[in-house]
C-alpha cells in the first residue's frame, strides 16, 4: 500500500494511482511500480532510514535528485529515468517508468557506453552540485600495510610512500564526472535505446577512472562481485574510452592503475553498505574470512590484488605497491578453505 503522503505527491505531480506494486529494494528505501489512471506507469522511490534515524535518508535523497537531475542532460538515448516530480519533505521521487528487457548475453559494451556518456556529462561548471568523490584515506593505507604485517607478508620500503603518492592523486578536485556512486548490475536497466543506470543515492562528481575500475577490480561496492579478463574486459574498456572521447574530444585523464589501487586499498569495499565505516574491515581478513552476497572478503580481496598487481609491474609509481599484492594474493591462498575465483561476468543471472 502506498502511505498518504505518496499518495499526495502523485496526485499533486502526475495523477490519481491505481494499482501500486512493491519492488524488492535495499532497507534504505521503498520502490512502487504505480499505474495512473489512463493505465500510465510510474516508478515511486521514497528514501528511508531503514530504521536506523542517523542514516543520513536527507542526504541520500538529495544526492539521488541532484544526480538524476543532471543525468536528465543526456541526449538520446537517456542514461537514466527522467524525473517527474520530487517531494523533498517526504523523501519522494516519481520516475519515469522504464521497462528492463533482461538478461542478456553480451551486457558488457553497453553497459561500458552508457557509463562514459553519465560521466561525460559534467564539467567543471558543475561542481558543488554533488558531493565530491570520496575516496582512501591515510587511514586505510594503513589498514592495508598492517594486513600484510598481520600475515607476515614483508612490506617494500618504498611501498608506504608509493601509498602516499597514490593518495595525494586519488584527489577528486581536479575531476568532474558524473559518477553513479554504486554502478552495479541490477543498478543498470537494459532497454531497446540502451542501458539506465538507477538508485543514484551516491552519485558524486570525481574521476571516471573511479567507475571505469569496476571492470578490472571485481565491482567493488556490489554483493554481486564478478571477473572480467581477456577480450571482453579490452573491449570494455575500449568501449568506455571512446565514448568519452567522442563526448568530449579528450581522452581520459588520470591513471586506471590508480583508480584500482584505490579501491584495493580500502576495507568498506569488502562490505555492505549498512556496515562501511564501522569496523577495520582488512584486519578481519587474517582471523575471519566473512561473506557478502555469495563471495567472500578473501576471494574478493585475492581478486583485487592480482588485478593490480598484473597492472603495476613496471608502474614507475606502483611497482612496490603491486609486488605487495602479488605477495598477499600468494599467502591469502595458502588459508583454507581456499579462496575461489570469483564468478565470471557471463554468469551473471539477471
Amino acid at each position: 500500500m502506498l502511505s498518504d503522503e505518496v499518495t499526495e505527491v502523485l496526485l499533486a505531480a502526475v495523477g490519481a494511482p491505481r494499482r501500486a506494486e512493491l519492488l524488492d529494494s535495499s532497507p534504505r528505501s521503498r520502490v512502487w511500480r504505480v499505474r495512473l489512471a489512463g493505465r500510465r506507469l510510474v516508478v515511486v522511490k521514497q528514501i528511508t532510514d531503514g530504521g536506523d534515524p542517523g542514516a543520513d535518508a536527507d542526504t541520500r535523497f538529495a544526492r539521488e535528485a541532484a544526480g538524476l537531475r543532471l543525468a536528465g542532460r543526456a541526449a538520446a538515448p537517456a542514461v537514466a529515468p527522467a524525473v517527474l516530480a520530487t517531494d523533498p519533505a517526504a523523501r519522494v521521487l516519481v520516475l519515469e517508468h522504464v521497462a528492463d528487457l533482461g538478461r542478456t548475453d553480451d551486457w558488457l559494451p553497453g553497459y561500458a557506453e552508457a557509463l562514459a556518456r553519465l560521466h561525460a556529462l559534467t564539467a567543471p561548471a558543475d561542481a558543488g552540485a554533488l558531493p565530491a568523490w570520496s575516496g582512501p584515506t591515510a587511514t586505510d593505507a594503513e589498514s592495508f600495510l598492517a594486513l600484510a604485517r598481520a600475515l607476515d607478508v614483508p612490506v617494500p620500503d618504498a611501498a608506504p610512500e608509493q601509498l602516499a603518492g597514490l593518495l595525494d592523486r586519488l584527489d577528486p578536485a581536479p575531476y568532474h564526472a558524473l559518477l553513479h556512486g554504486d554502478p552495479c548490475p541490477g543498478n543498470d536497466l537494459r532497454t531497446a535505446d540502451g542501458v539506465r543506470f538507477v538508485d543514484f543515492e551516491r552519485a558524486a562528481l570525481g574521476n571516471g577512472l573511479t567507475e571505469l575500475a569496476y571492470f578490472r577490480i571485481g565491482f567493488p561496492t556490489c554483493w554481486c562481485a564478478l571477473s572480467v579478463t581477456g577480450a571482453p574486459l579490452a573491449e570494455a574498456e575500449d568501449v568506455y574510452r571512446s565514448t568519452w572521447r567522442d563526448r568530449t574530444g579528450k581522452d581520459v585523464p588520470g591513471d586506471l592503475a590508480d583508480a584500482c589501487a584505490g579501491w584495493l586499498i580500502q576495507g568498506d569495499a569488502l562490505v555492505e553498505r549498512a556496515q562501511r565505516g564501522t569496523a577495520d574491515q582488512l584486519a578481519r581478513v587474517p582471523v575471519q574470512d566473512f561473506t557478502w552476497g555469495c563471495v567472500s572478503a578473501r576471494e574478493r580481496l585475492v581478486h583485487r590484488l592480482g588485478a593490480v598487481a598484473a597492472m603495476t609491474r613496471d608502474h614507475d609509481r606502483l611497482h612496490a605497491v603491486g609486488r605487495l599484492g602479488s605477495a598477499l594474493a600468494d599467502r591469502l591462498l595458502e588459508l583454507r578453505p581456499r579462496p575461489r575465483p570469483l564468478p565470471a561476468w557471463d554468469a551473471r543471472p539477471w
